[in-house]
Formats: structure tokens, C-alpha cells, sequence
């Protein structure tokens, strides 16, 4: 149900749409130019949630104060079209569960499929962000998907490739099994979970000595079936240790066995979980291996045979655990099942001994490259295994049972008592998945393209510390840690729904070429081009000089790619704007959440420094997480937090921009979300603001109030002061793009403007002070342009009511700082003001006496002396005859008749203006009072009580509907004008 708040913002709404103020806004005259800003596009595959709307924040705010200091601010929005959460979404709503069913199904009615389910939700998205007072260009998007976007995109890339930035290799990369597509080394950073995985310690026996066995350690059994080498370490010692015996009958142990191991692994919390118990040693205290003759694990006992130098090992042969590959033609088969020297081999985990797999790892496949070793690779990119008996047809990693085939691959070697002891253990690590499917990654080798990053990283590293960052932290933290830890990124991705590389390649001489323009294919291939998707692009084909024909390469890009690019390819440059976009590059400002520090900042900077050789913004502002009130992940399955559509409508726009500007999330923190905090930000800061414009509606006068000439009042000059001090401040804090502080201090000033300055003002508002009310007329306006930015809503009725010059607050200019008028020492001295009064109604309290009860003085240790008018202040305020300046706090408790009359006569006065208020009377009615048992008390105050509730005539009569009061009665009635 809407509030009147809600109701109050929808029509101003309604206002700005029927006069598009957004729109004049934007064409108004900009005599500083253009302050250009980038939107990160969002999916629209989803309802916009408490995270879009931080982002959304930021992303208004900026742009309204920058317009305000006369800049042309255009806000286009954008949408993100491509990639694997569309096509997740198809693929749930087909049924699909593999790649190869996208395929069967086809290619082209997939993408199309796709294509029908980018904007499903924009209809809410359209509702949602102009709700929230966010004003952008909703009606013209760019979307990631259209023609002119894509071109760009293609022009990015012939860039990079003109540059010799993009290059083709054989690695070993994360690879989702599912999606059996590569991802890049941002994408895989965003999905690690922490798991439990199969250890065990596998026993590889040597060729030329039967019964001897190297120990190899591993955490992913399922590539045990790949190894094709045993890796040691050239710096380290191996012992050999022999098996004197064994009475567990369960466990591959047997007499005389021998195993070798790394001299000081500590292989025993690998094979046992726990330490070994040491038995007889000539030495005390710690010691390795080699140091002991006997060693005992229940009913195990090893004797010390040997220790090897690493080289003495190096070369040995050993039987494969599983022979599938034995009979294999495969290159570089002399060098099968080896053990080599590596670098990169540890004894911090394991036993100083590596099985490699150079299918499954980027040490194990340098390793094989270095040393002329066979490739097995058997499994493939769906990530199931083929070619193994035992095993083929399992998938390594199933995602509802990530160690199942783990399992199978122990239950063979078990058969076999190629595993040593009770060594197979739960390992508990940090794991990734993927981003969006949630399916266990693979390593895998195999091809992809990649950006160069390695070569531009020392510029971008350079680049970057010309960046303003808001948190700063982030600069060199997060970000910066990020970039320096950057490598070549892999962009290419073997699936459909995505802008696509383009490579076009020579069947037949192998010639590539990269086309960086429809024109420059429509030429070459003779066909109109109309649509650079994956199933319209890859029917067209190109006549290579050779006599062959060109195909394109069937990878797509990485998303990423379509962001990173987001700069040029909004503005379809260089095809178009080509001017404009060279005079505005790179952007002033850019905002999302602290997860873009790896993503979309991180790749328009590699893009922007490899094409541009500079920075793509300037600044940045960083939002944290958005988390449900009790600390966990917002999910509309637990609900678990208010929607945000019912938020708004219950407390308003104002008051959710409010409680969010101003909370740690606006500086890349996490937030608990409170919907109590925003009803507090509603309650002491928009309701509170908008209850002054409401006393000041009551006596304004002029239909503009300008700013006064020198004011009278201390009370004027000091909320002058802080009104200026105030616009120094926002202003210092926006032109640092400190979105927090700057709106902490709007709620500060509107506290100070509505319990200080307007309390103790009530009373000369009253009684006709015009300068005052002209005063607080002008305070209001321009609290109304500062404010603007933050509140739209609220400010916007305060300027429309006040009767500014302009259509809206929002095509003001940023009002001047009058540093004349922040009087220091005036801000000082009220400051020790309200500390006396506010030390003076403890006082009060502590010796419960109601502030209605004059009292004959108080003295106060704070200062020597005030200025009279401060003197004044304190006495109103604390209700004394007289404040005195003395060594310590004393607070006069001593009510004689005299003072206990008057004390009647202020609780009569409330009672009197509280029946007015219950009447419904405003302060242009007058009243008749009629009293029973006050004579005294209108002898002596007569005049004064008149004058404070607006009365007429008093008549000593009895009406109806009296009210009691002490020892009296009084009533009122409303005089006919």
C-alpha cells in the first residue's frame, strides 16, 4: 500500500515525465562541456534487486551534481545480452543438460531462443529504476546484441591483432565440464567453495626393481589414468625404506615391500592422518627420516634402507597404475612413465613426489613440454572418461557427487594394492566451480585465443595509478593486486549465444584473416551481412588467394570482451561519433560493485591501455555487497528481506537513497539490510525537513526568498554559517567522489535546522520576525539545490513550494559557497551554547523538573563569559531567570510561588495550543479562550498567553466541551473571520 510519502514522489515523477525535466536537464546549457559517464549494462534476465539499486544510486547522484556544476551529463542505459546466463536460462527451460543436445536441437534456434529471452524483464527494470528517482535514458539502449555493438566489438579485436596482442595456444586451463567451454582467469576467481576431495597415496613400482615403490601423493585421482611421469625435486634427498612387517591384513602392505619417499615430507599426516609413533633412535628431539632406524604406525615397521641423491633416481622407469596406454602409438613414447626432475615439486604437502598429467595442469604441462613427454588425455571436454576399462563413460566431476568417480578410480588401484595404507583421506580445499552452472572445473588442456595481457601489463600497471579510486584502498589493494597478478587472457569460448571472433581461417594453406568491419567482409565474401551472430556469421564464407576457401574460426568471445569494449562500441565508434567519442575518452566517472575489480574495470583497463595506451575512466566509485538483516545471502526462496518495490512504496524513494548513500556499502562494505534504517532515515531526515517547510509555508510571504542582506538574528547568521559550511563540504566530498560523507552531512544539517534553529526560532516567527522567515525561506532553497542530487524527490517539493525561478531544482546551478558568511567564531560559540544547554537539562532531569518550570538560575563551568544574545538562547531554552559563569556546574532547584505561577502559566499555553491543534486551527485563525479558575494567572500573564496561542478575547465563562487543568478549566473557540 503506498504512503503518502510514495504517493507525494510518484507525482513528482509524473511531473518530470509530462515536462521531461530529465530531458531539458541534459540540453540545458553546459558552459564546462561534457562530463562524459560509462553505465555498466545489467542482464535483464532477472528483477532488479537491493545490489542494482546501490549501483543505480551512485550512478544518479554523480551525474545530477555534475549537472549541476554545468556539465552536459548524457546517461544511457545499456543492456548485457550475451553469454552463459542466457543460455543457462534456455537450456533449463529446453531441458537441456549437455552440449551436444544445443547441438542436435540447432545451433540457430538456440541463439534465437536466446535472443527472445534477453529482455524478459525489462518491463520491471523500466518500473524499478526511474522509481528510484534515477534519471537515464531508458528508450534508446545500446544492447550488446545489436549489429552496431558487435561491430565495434570487431573493430576492438583487429585492433588488439594489428597490435600482435591475440594469439592461439595449446594450454591448460579451467574448464567447465558442463558448459565444455574455457574460462577465463576472472571467471574461474569467482567461483571457489570450499570442498571436500579424495587424497590417497598411490605406490608406482619401479621397472628394474620389482617390490620397489615411489610414493606419489594427489588430490584429483580421476587423472591418475593420464600420468605419464613421476616428478622429483633435484635439491631434495628420497629414502628408501623397506616394510620389516605387517599384521594388518586390510591395508596393501606386505613384508619387504619397499617405498620411497622424500627425506623430510611429512608423509605422515599424508599416509596416516596423524604422526607415526618413532620407535628406538639414537637422537633426541626432531628429526627427519633418515635420522631413524625403525618407525611404527600400529602394526607397520619400516627399516631405513637407503638415500638417494635426485639424479640417482632421475630417468627410472616405472609401471603405469593403469596400462590402456601402454600399447598406444604416442609421440615421444620412449620418455613414457619416466621420473624427471622439477623444480615446482615441494615436500610441503605429499611426498616430494608429483604424478604428471599434462592434460591436467599448467606445471604438469610445462613439464611435459620441457622434457619431450607423451600427452594422454583421457578425458574429454564434457568431462567424461574414454578410453580407460573400468571407467569409461564416468564423468570426473558430477556435480551432485564430486567424488564419485574419485571412487571408482581407488576401488581399481585398491584391487591392484597400488595404494599405500590407510592413506586414502577427506581433503578439505578451496575448489572452483563454475560461475554460473555451479558444476566442478576441470584443468584441462586444450586450445584457446588469448589478449597478450603479460605484454601491456608494466603500462597498465602505470596507467592505473592515475585512477581515483573511492574506497581508495582499492587501488592498490583489490585492484591493483589483481593487475599485478594479471596473465594473457583467454577469450575465446566454444559455445553459441555470443559475439563471435572474427578469425577467418584457409582450409587449405591455413592463411588467417581478421576482419574488423562488416564492409570489409561484405566485400570479400560478396554476401550481405545483417547479423554478426554465431549462426548467421559462420555461413559466410571468404575466397583465400590460394585457391581455398576461409571458414571462421567456430569459438565465440568471451563476454567480457562484449564489456571490456562497452567504451567504443555504445557509440559504435570508430564507425560513428568518431569526434565526439576522441574528445570525451576517457570517461570522468564509473561506479559498480567491488566483484568488477576483476571483471568489468580490470578489462576496460587492458582493453583501453592496449588500444589507447591511457586509462578508460578517471574515476571510480565502488559499492560493497547488499546481504539479508540476519547476515546471509539475499534469496526470495528464504524470504528473507523486504521486496524493494514495497519498500519504496511504504517509505519512499528519499528515504531509501538516504539510508543507502550513507551506509558502509557505498564504500565497498558489506550491509546487512535494515528496513528499520530506512524508516529512520525517512523519519529524522525527509519527514523532518518536510515539517520546516510546513512551519515556513505558515508565514511565508515572498513568493522567492533571495538571500538576505546582513541578518539581525544569531540565530540567521549562525544557520547561514552552517549552510554554507555545508556546501563547502558536500562539495568537497562530491568533487572527491565521497558519496558517504556528503550525505551524512545533509541529515546533520537537516537535525541542526529543525531542533535548534527552528525550535528557538518558533516563538519570533510568531511574532512577526520577516527577516527570519525570509531567512528560513532562503536556507530551505538552497538546502533544496544541495540536497538535489541525494533527495530528488523531496527537494523538488520544497523548491516547488518555496517558488524557485527555475521549472525545476533540478535545472538550478550549484549555489556558490559565501565564504563570508561561515562565521567561525559564531560556530564556536553556539557550539559551547548548546553544550551548557545540554548539560544544563540533564540537570534539570536529574532533579525531575519538567523545562515548563522556570527556575532562578544556572551557572556553568563551560565558559567565563557569552555574547548577550547566546545569554539569551541558553535562558529561553533551559527556561532560567538568569545563567551565571562559575568553577563548576550548579543548577538553582528553588521554586518559589512566584516561579510556580509562571510554571502554570507555560503548561497552560501548551494546553491551549494543543486544543488548537486538536480543532484543526492554523496559524491565521483566531480563538475565543473561556476560562474557569486562572483570574490570577491572566492577571498577571494575560497578554502573554494571548499572544503565544493566537487568542482574541478571554472570557471567564463555562462552554461546553471544557477542558480540567490544575485547578481550572479552559476551552476554545474558533473566531468566524
Amino acid at each position: 500500500m503506498e504512503s503518502k510519502f510514495s504517493k507525494l514522489e510518484a507525482e513528482i515523477l509524473k511531473f518530470w515525465q509530462t515536462n521531461k525535466i530529465f530531458e531539458k536537464s541534459v540540453s540545458k546549457p553546459s558552459p564546462k562541456g561534457e562530463y562524459v559517464f560509462y553505465d555498466g549494462p545489467p542482464f535483464a534476465t532477472g528483477t532488479p534487486h537491493y545490489g542494482h539499486i546501490v549501483a543505480s544510486l551512485m550512478k544518479d547522484v554523480v551525474p545530477r551534481f555534475w549537472t549541476m556544476n554545468g556539465y552536459r551529463v548524457e546517461r544511457r542505459w545499456g543492456w548485457d545480452c550475451h553469454g552463459l546466463p542466457i543460455e543457462n536460462i534456455v537450456e533449463k527451460e529446453l531441458g537441456f543438460k549437455t552440449k551436444k543436445e544445443i547441438e542436435e536441437f540447432g545451433i540457430d534456434k538456440f541463439n534465437e531462443t536466446c535472443r527472445s529471452k534477453v529482455l524478459q524483464y525489462a518491463s520491471e527494470w523500466e518500473k524499478t529504476i526511474p522509481r528510484l528517482g534515477r534519471w537515464v535514458d531508458m528508450t534508446n539502449p545500446y544492447k550488446t546484441m545489436d549489429l552496431e555493438y558487435m561491430e565495434s566489438i570487431w573493430w576492438v579485436f583487429k585492433e588488439l591483432w594489428d597490435r600482435d596482442l591475440i594469439y592461439q595456444d595449446y594450454k591448460s586451463m579451467h574448464v567447465c565440464p558442463r558448459c565444455e567451454t574455457t574460462l577465463s582467469q576472472q571467471e574461474v576467481s569467482e567461483g571457489y567453495k570450499d570442498i571436500k576431495d579424495l587424497s590417497v597415496t598411490a605406490k608406482f613400482e619401479l621397472v628394474d626393481e620389482p617390490g620397489t615403490f615411489i610414493l606419489a601423493w594427489t588430490t584429483t585421482p580421476w587423472t591418475l589414468p593420464g600420468n605419464v611421469a613421476l616428478a622429483i625435486n633435484g635439491n631434495l634427498e628420497y629414502l628408501e625404506l623397506e616394510i620389516e612387517a605387517s599384521n594388518v591384513d586390510d591395508l596393501s602392505i606386505k613384508k619387504g615391500e619397499k617405498i620411497i619417499i622424500a627425506n623430510d615430507t611429512n608423509i605422515e599426516i599424508v599416509m596416516f592422518g596423524e604422526p607415526l609413533r618413532y620407535g628406538p633412535s639414537p637422537h633426541e628431539g626432531d628429526y627427519s627420516w633418515a635420522d631413524v632406524n625403525f618407525k611404527q604406525k600400529g602394526n607397520i615397521l619400516f627399516k631405513n634402507i637407503r638415500i638417494y641423491k635426485a639424479k640417482e633416481l632421475a630417468g627410472k622407469k616405472y609401471k603405469p597404475l593403469f596400462d590402456d596406454y601402454l600399447e598406444k602409438d604416442l609421440e615421444n613414447k620412449e620418455n613414457l612413465y619416466t621420473v624427471i626432475l622439477a623444480d615446482f615439486v615441494t615436500t610441503n604437502e605429499g611426498t616430494g613426489v608429483v604424478h604428471i598429467a599434462p592434460a591436467f595442469g599448467e606445471d604438469d604441462m610445462n613439464a611435459g613440454r620441457a622434457q619431450k613427454l607423451p600427452f594422454i588425455q583421457h578425458v574429454r571436454m564434457d568431462g567424461h572418461i574414454e578410453g580407460v576399462k573400468g571407467l569409461d563413460g564416468l564423468s570426473v566431476k558430477p556435480i551432485d557427487d564430486h567424488t564419485a568417480t574419485d571412487v571408482e578410480v581407488l576401488k581399481i588401484l585398491g584391487q591392484k594394492n597400488l595404494i599405500f595404507s590407510n592413506s586414502l583421506q577427506k581433503y578439505e580445499h578451496s575448489y572452483p566451480h563454475c560461475w554460473r552452472c555451479d558444476t566442478p572445473l576441470i584443468n584441462y588442456a586444450t586450445s584457446s585465443w588469448f589478449v597478450k595481457v603479460t605484454a601491456i601489463k608494466d603500462k597498465a600497471l602505470k596507467e592505473a595509478k592515475d585512477i581515483n579510486w573511492s574506497p581508495n584502498h582499492l587501488k592498490e589493494g583489490r585492484f591493483g593486486k589483481w593487475l599485478e597478478g594479471a596473465r594473457d587472457w583467454s577469450i575465446s569460448r566454444q559455445r553459441f549465444w555470443a559475439s563471435v571472433m572474427p578469425i577467418w581461417i584457409c582450409e587449405k594453406c591455413g592463411e588467417q584473416k581478421v576482419y574488423g568491419s562488416v564492409a570489409e567482409l561484405e566485400k570479400d565474401s560478396g554476401k550481405k551481412i545483417t547479423d554478426l551472430h554465431k549462426h548467421f556469421i559462420d555461413q559466410v564464407t571468404v575466397s583465400c588467394k590460394c585457391g581455398g576457401t576461409m571458414k571462421r574460426v567456430p569459438d565465440v568471445l568471451d563476454t567480457w570482451f562484449d564489456s571490456g569494449s562497452m567504451p567504443y562500441a555504445q557509440m559504435h565508434y570508430p564507425f560513428a561519433n568518431q569526434k565526439k567519442f576522441e574528445q570525451n575518452f576517457p570517461a570522468e566517472f564509473i561506479a559498480e560493485g567491488v566483484d568488477q575489480t576483476r571483471a568489468w574495470f580490470y578489462y576496460l583497463h587492458v582493453i583501453s591501455t592496449a588500444i589507447k595506451k591511457k586509462p578508460a575512466f578517471k574515476n571510480v566509485i565502488v559499492n560493497g555487497i547488499v546481504l539479508a538483516q540476519d547476515g546471509k545471502k539475499m534469496a526470495k526462496r528464504l524470504h528473507n528481506y523486504p521486496e524493494p518495490d514495497l519498500v519504496i512504496d511504504q517509505y519512499g524513494a528519499d528515504a531509501i537513497r538516504y539510508y543507502l548513500l550513507t551506509s558502509p556499502v557505498i564504500a565497498a562494505e558489506t550491509l546487512n539490510f535494515s528496513e528499520s534504517g530506512v524508516k529512520e532515515a525517512l523519519q529524522k531526515v525527509v519527514m523532518l525537513v518536510g515539517n520546516v517547510l510546513s512551519f515556513y509555508l505558515m508565514y511565508k510571504k515572498s513568493p522567492n526568498p533571495t538571500e538576505p542582506g546582513k541578518a539581525q538574528d544569531v540565530l540567521d547568521r549562525w544557520i547561514l554559517a552552517k549552510l554554507n559550511l555545508l556546501n563547502q563540504e558536500v562539495t568537497k566530498r562530491m568533487q572527491e567522489y565521497d558519496l558517504v560523507r556528503a550525505t551524512r552531512g545533509l541529515g546533520d544539517f537537516v537535525d541542526e535546522l529543525s531542533t535548534w534553529y527552528l525550535r528557538r526560532s518558533r516563538e519570533r516567527f510568531k511574532s512577526g520576525d520577516e527577516q527570519g522567515v525570509e531567512v528560513l525561506g532562503f536556507v530551505l532553497q538552497e538546502f533544496a539545490k544541495i540536497a538535489a542530487p541525494f533527495m530528488p524527490f523531496i527537494t523538488e517539493e520544497i523548491y516547488r513550494q518555496i517558488g524557485g525561478e527555475k521549472e525545476s531544482v533540478h535545472l538550478e546551478t550549484w549555489p556558490p559557497v559565501n565564504k563570508k558568511l561561515i562565521d567561525q567564531k559564531l560556530l564556536d560559540e553556539m557550539t559551547l551554547t548548546r553544550e551548557i544547554v545540554e548539560r544544563g537539562l540533564a540537570a534539570r532531569a536529574q532533579g525531575g523538573i519538567k523545562v515548563r518550570q522556570p527556575l532562578a538560575a544556572y551557572t556553568t563551568s563551560l565558559v567565563k563569559a557569552l555574547n548577550d544574545e547566546l545569554v539569551e538562547l541558553v535562558k529561553d531554552e533551559l527556561n532560567i531567570k538568569e545563567l551565571k559563569f562559575g568553577a563548576a556546574d550548579n543548577l538553582d532547584l528553588t521554586i518559589t510561588d512566584e516561579l510556580k505561577l509562571e510554571g502554570l502559566m507555560r503548561e497552560l499555553v501548551r494546553q491551549i495550543n494543543q486544543l488548537r491543534k486538536e480543532a484543526g486551527l492554523t496559524v491565521a485563525d483566531q480563538i475565543e479562550l473561556y476560562q474557569q479558575g486562572f483570574d490570577e494567572l491572566f492577571e498577571k500573564f494575560g497578554e502573554e498567553i494571548k499572544r503565544a496561542t493566537l487568542t482574541q478575547a478571554v472570557k471567564n465563562e463555562k462552554i461546553d466541551q471544557m477542558k480540567g487543568i490544575a485547578e481550572g478549566q479552559i476551552g476554545i473557540k474558533k473566531l468566524n473571520n
